[in-house]
Formats: structure tokens, C-alpha cells, sequence
């Protein structure tokens, strides 16, 4: 890989922290604002408030008091501007010309700062946010995934849909969107990244000019999510469609645990690609499905290994059990060197491309920052990878796949869910 990125990180007296991350050769600059909250930070009642207060954000400022006003300045200039909400952490990100970064500091500030939260515009909102969710259970390929992480977690807030329920959002006021807004967007729990073409002594001026009336206060906990699994489980929600998606869920590491870099190679050998185990004997051999792959989930207190796919509804029991019969002769003989070398040479392609975007760099610096305080570079997130043994992953691989860990999330014309939890075994 190319050199170490300068960076620098610096926490303010308000306990804000700022990582800038100057990069040669790119004409762009990204400013994110990453706050340390999302649906695990809800109450039942409130379950979609993050996601919801996302929304807002966008809808006015006492600068800037339309919504459109913010809309007009950032596409005035081209920017690439959007927002997005996880279990653990909300993000606020606009990309432009570092010309122009100016423009895009004061905008993203602006609206994670003093965002209106007009009652008229909440009320609007409800009607989009339930569209969107509607949208999503329309979705097959898209929510599957809240399926599996409602049969692994329950009636915790891992494991409730992070825009909530028509319910929960119809019933949100402007008192509890403005108490969340006040008591979880504060300095010590928000880490400012900017990234790309930027001299990083002005962008500190700037910044700590732009954010000097942060709000300041403790941080508040979440509930630790709560784990217990004693034998394979399946979940089905029942579609009319004409092709099953499904998910197998794996109860894995959470994001502190260093068995995830050894875990990660197990997902990329085994449905990280299209030349990957089962991308191989699903679709090109048997043709049982369009789509398939594997991927791993790390949080701060949980975390799951995935294997996915979509396929006919004749053929879907069939793609269950090939896919599961796969993973089961990795557990039993792991993975060659070439397959290993493979992974470490794709995980370092991939990171490569991905350095030359500053948003993606951004987005890479922000994690370790927000829940560690502390930087964990790029090249040493690689280095990590690099020693990774074959040992380590068939380790891993027994770790974690045990028939008791076997979680089936399926979406499909199916309402008995007998006969494919006959299909859980390795």
C-alpha cells in the first residue's frame, strides 16, 4: 500500500474530537460528523427516534430556515451530501470540490447544530418515514436482514428495526425529538472527520470556530444486548414472491474482539467474491441462485457471521442445504494458502480503491475514533489481515459454526418452518 496518511487527532476542551486526514493527489474534500448513537440507544416507545431526527436534520436551520435552502447551497456547488443512521452511530457527511469546503463545513455544522425540528415539517416526516418503511418490508432482498437480526436479538432494541414501526413513528412528538436531539448530539460523544484535499491547522481553526456552542454533556449508556441460544432457530415471514431470500445467521464477534480479522478472511473465502466457495457451487455449478455471499457484522457488544441468498422458490431448500453443507467442509478443513493468500490480496486491492475516495476515508478513520478514541490506521487495519494464519481461520470456523449458532431468516411463499429447521445442521 501507499504511504501512511498524515492524520492528525485532536480533542477540544468540549471533549468534540477532530481527525484530519490530508490526502496528495485528490481534488476533494468530505466533511462527517459521526455521533455515537442509533436504535440501541432507544426505548420501546421511542424505537426510531435516531432514524427519525436523521430526517430533520435536513429540514431547516435557524441559518438556513427551509428545507430547500440547504438543498439549493449544496447542490449549488456539486456536493455529494447525505446522512445515515446504523444501531450505534448516526453520520452526517457532504463531499465536494475542496474549493468549496468552506461551504460544506458551515452547512454540515449548521444542521447538526441548530436543526429547527419544526413541528410542521415532523409531521410531514412521519408520512415519508412510514412510505420508507413500507418500502423496506417490500423488499425481499432488503429485509431479510431486519428478519435476522429480530430472530438473533429478539425484543431488544439489537434487535428492533432502526426506523421503527409505523407505530412507534406516528406516535414521536417534537418534545421527544428535541430532548434526544439535546441529550445525544453532544460534544463527547461526536467525532468530527475531514478528509482530502485540506491543510489541517486552518480546518482546526475552522472547526473549532463552527462548533464552539456545542452542546456538552455526559454520554448516555445502552442497554448491553443480550445473548442466549441453545439450538438452531428459524424465522419466516411469508411473501407471495416469485424468488425466497434467505439469511443464516452465525453468532460472532463484536468489533473489540481480534478473532474479527481472522473472521473476515473466513467471509471473503467463502462468499466474498465471485470466484469465492460458494458463489462456485451455488450459482455457477448447480445454478441455484442468482446472488450469494457471506459478510460478518461487528458492533461494540455483538456481532454475526452471514451467509445469503435469493433463490427460486423450487430451489431455495436446495440452496440452503448446499450452502450450509459448504460451510461445514470449511469448518471441518479450513482453507488452503492460495485461498488464504487470495483474501489478503483482495482485502488489500479493495482498500486501495478505497483510499483514493475521501469520503471512504472518512468513513474508515471515524469508527476506531468514536468507540475506541483511538486511530486505527488503514495500513494497520492491513497489517492485521496480513497475519491472519490458516490456523486462525479454521479456529474461527469452529468457533462459530456449531449447530446451536444456526440462525435461518427466510422471506418466501412458506409458512412451515419445520422442514427447513430439519435442514440446520453441519
Amino acid at each position: 500500500m501507499s504511504k501512511a496518511f498524515n492524520y492528525k487527532l485532536h480533542t477540544f476542551d468540549s471533549g468534540l474530537r477532530l481527525l484530519t486526514v490530508p490526502m496528495e493527489g485528490t481534488k476533494t474534500a468530505t466533511v462527517l460528523v459521526m455521533v455515537g448513537t442509533g436504535s440501541k440507544y432507544e426505548t420501546k416507545e421511542i424505537n426510531g427516534i435516531s432514524h427519525f431526527l436523521e430526517h430533520m436534520m435536513f429540514k431547516g436551520t435557524t441559518k438556513r430556515p427551509g428545507k430547500i435552502d440547504i438543498a439549493k447551497e449544496l447542490d449549488g456547488i456539486g456536493a455529494d451530501y447525505n446522512a445515515f443512521t446504523s444501531k450505534e452511530y448516526t453520520g452526517y457527511y457532504a463531499r465536494a470540490a475542496s474549493s468549496k469546503l468552506d461551504t460544506i463545513l458551515d452547512v454540515v455544522f449548521d444542521i447538526f447544530l441548530n436543526s429547527k425540528l419544526d413541528a410542521a415539517e415532523i409531521a410531514m416526516e412521519k408520512g415519508v418515514i412510514i412510505e420508507e418503511i413500507n418500502m423496506t418490508h417490500d423488499n425481499p432482498q432488503r429485509y431479510v436482514w431486519d428478519i435476522i437480526e429480530q430472530l438473533l436479538y429478539g425484543d431488544q432494541p439489537a434487535g428492533w428495526d432502526i426506523a421503527g414501526s409505523p407505530e412507534t413513528v406516528s406516535a414521536l412528538t417534537r418534545e421527544q425529538i428535541a430532548d434526544y436531539f439535546d441529550s445525544h448530539y453532544v460534544a463527547s460523544d461526536t467525532v468530527v472527520v475531514v478528509s482530502g484535499d485540506i491543510d489541517p491547522d486552518i480546518t482546526k481553526s475552522k472547526v473549532e470556530q463552527f462548533f464552539s456552542n456545542i452542546r456538552q454533556a455526559e454520554k448516555v449508556s445502552k442497554i448491553p444486548v443480550v445473548e442466549q441460544q441453545s439450538e438452531s432457530t428459524v424465522r419466516i415471514h411469508f411473501k407471495e414472491t416469485d424468488q425466497s431470500h434467505f439469511v443464516i445467521g452465525f453468532r460472532s464477534y463484536n468489533m473489540f474482539d481480534e478473532r474479527r480479522y481472522a473472521e473476515a478472511v473466513l467471509a471473503t473465502v467463502l462468499g466474498g467474491w465471485m470466484s469465492s466457495r460458494l458463489f462456485l457451487e451455488v450459482r455457477d455449478k448447480r445454478g441455484l441462485a442468482y446472488y450469494v455471499g457471506a459478510d460478518v457484522s461487528h458492533e461494540t457488544d455483538s456481532g454475526f457471521f452471514s451467509v445469503f441468498a435469493g433463490a427460486n422458490n423450487e430451489k431455495i431448500m436446495q440452496a440452503i442445504e448446499v450452502s450450509l453443507a459448504e460451510v461445514a467442509k470449511i469448518k471441518k478443513s479450513g482453507i488452503t494458502p492460495e485461498e488464504l493468500q487470495k483474501a489478503k490480496d483482495f482485502t488489500e486491492g479493495r482498500m486501495v480503491m478505497a483510499l483514493e475516495n475521501s469520503m471512504a476515508v472518512a468513513q474508515i478513520y471515524a469508527s476506531p475514533v468514536l468507540f475506541e478514541n483511538k486511530v486505527l490506521t488503514p495500513e494497520e487495519e492491513l497489517d492485521k489481515i496480513k497475519a491472519v494464519t490458516k490456523a486462525d481461520v479454521l479456529a474461527v470456523a469452529n468457533d462459530i459454526f456449531q449447530n446451536s449458532k444456526i440462525n435461518l431468516a427466510l422471506i418466501g411463499p412458506f409458512k412451515d418452518s419445520e422442514p427447513f429447521k430439519k435442514l440446520l445442521t453441519l
